[in-house]
């Protein structure tokens, strides 16, 4: 009984992991992506304002952390993508 349980699980649960892995890199990619773009745009608005002698510093930090939260993104997708390959 146990054995062919044991076959069952063995057969079945790479065929459910696998998608939910690609999924979650998915999701994950996504929400960096989101970061992204939230960082992009605060590294703009903070740049576009001449007046404040503070917003060239936050500008920067803004497109940095935009730029970090963009490579995690892109490589999440690059990872689900090699899963789904798999």
């Amino acid at each position: 009984m146990f054995g062919v349980a044991r076959k069952f699980v063995g057969h079945v649960m790479p065929a459910v992991l696998k998608p939910m892995r690609v999924l979650w890199n998915e999701l994950i990619g996504f929400v960096f992506v989101i970061f992204a773009i939230v960082g992009g745009s605060s590294a703009y608005r903070n740049l576009a304002n001449t007046q404040d002698p503070d917003s060239l510093g936050r500008g920067m930090v803004g497109a940095l952390f935009g730029t970090i939260m963009l490579g995690f993104g892109l490589h999440s997708f690059v990872r689900a993508r090699k899963i789904r390959r798999s």
